[in-house]
């Protein structure tokens, strides 16, 4: 086996300069730009596809590929994605006994530029380890995942004759793998009741709110199962304290990885809204869309087998686990390419109390490397 050498300092500094690059959802284009012309000046055979154009973004999906040198290899690809949850404009790094936070006034970014930075390293590794023997490697770099996968779903992943892959996208322990998640659905709910003057002429109005408090009441929401969740996210109405609420807006969501037990929750939910309005007389209106499909990817599966391999040869416990969370890996499931989530070591994410360590960038660039040396063997 060759020794590979992961250049630390290279993989540090990358890491930071992405999360300096301010990404949201949407306007990733700076960070894709950067990321295009360092991978293009290593050598790299970078692609930008045409997603931006169809989900209404400035940027585009990377698709880069390491040829390989082993003939009969099967083809993989390790996946991350350049977006955030919010700007991180102004975005100051801290580093304390070996550990990356920001300074508190925004998030870290580490989600996803803890997976981008060591896949990244990864395939510059091989590339300076002439012993080295692996089948092709694409990198598929996307954008908006956090705002519902769409730059998965704009990637044509069909074309590119891919055995199976990685997406380096959860949070801890490194050497554990996500095989198995949640189909998740989202409901748009309109409750539309009745004006009238709070004060002089209550009687002739339907307040909306109270229409909507009244279904909520009766609702179950929360963990609703041991694999099953609900939750109402946000709600809006109201034009002032001296009018009856005429319309109220709620937006909600819930998540399974059992298909049937989803569409019992989300009937319960349809139903409390559509009981709630026809007793006061109000009206309701609601949008349903199913977000993203679950998967289950099986421990027999060589995406499974390579991935548990790799882990153990390493040390780590190659455990696989189950989350209601979602990833790219939805989306590539869904189309037809194996996929499994690998863990990295980001943790709270979607908080300004995000960190990652040192240790566990390594370990995961460590990780990366293995996955494709191992998936050479199969």
């Amino acid at each position: 086996m060759p020794q590979i050498q992961i250049n630390e300092e290279r993989l540090i500094s990358l890491f930071k300069e992405l999360c300096l690059i301010d990404a949201p959802a949407l306007e990733e284009k700076e960070s894709v730009s950067y990321t295009k012309k360092l991978l293009e000046g290593i050598g790299l055979e970078v692609t930008e596809d045409s997603a931006g154009q169809k989900i209404g973004g400035n940027a585009n999906n990377l698709i880069v590929k390491l040829k390989g040198n082993k003939t009969g290899a099967p083809t993989i690809y390790l996946s991350a994605h350049f977006d955030t949850v919010e700007p991180t404009a102004g975005l100051q790094i801290i580093e304390r006994d070996g550990v990356f936070y920001s300074d508190g006034t925004t998030i870290l970014g580490a989600d996803d530029k803890a997976g981008m930075a060591p896949a990244i390293e990864a395939v510059r590794c091989l590339m300076e380890s002439p012993d080295a023997e692996y089948g092709d490697v694409y990198l598929l770099l996307s954008v908006a995942e956090e705002i519902g996968l769409k730059g998965a779903g704009a990637l044509d992943i069909q074309s590119l004759g891919l055995d199976y892959g990685y997406v380096l996208d959860t949070g801890p322990p490194v050497g554990t793998f996500v095989n198995r998640t949640a189909t998740h659905d989202k409901l748009d709910i309109r409750i539309i009741g009745k004006p009238a003057h709070a004060g002089k002429h209550p009687e002739e109005g339907i307040n909306a709110i109270e229409v909507a408090s009244k279904a909520i009441a009766g609702m179950t929401l929360g963990r609703v199962g041991p694999e099953t969740t609900a939750n109402l996210g946000i709600i809006s109405g109201g034009t002032g304290t001296n009018v009856v609420c005429a319309e109220v807006n709620i937006k909600a969501e819930a998540r399974s990885t059992v298909v049937e037990d989803l569409d019992r929750q989300v009937g319960h939910m349809v139903q409390r809204f559509e009981e709630a309005a026809r007793e006061a007389g109000a009206q309701v209106e609601i949008k349903h869309v199913r977000h993203y499909m679950s998967y289950h990817v099986g421990e027999e599966t060589p995406v499974v087998q390579v991935a548990q391999r790799a882990a153990r040869n390493l040390g780590f416990s190659g455990d696989l686990r189950t989350t209601l969370g979602g990833s790219d890996a939805n989306i590539y499931n869904v189309k037809g390419v194996p996929s499994i989530v690998v863990a990295t070591g980001m943790d709270k994410i979607h908080t300004h109390e995000e960190y990652v360590s040192i240790k566990d960038l390594v370990d995961v660039t460590r990780l990366s490397i293995e996955l494709i040396l191992e998936a050479a063997k199969d």
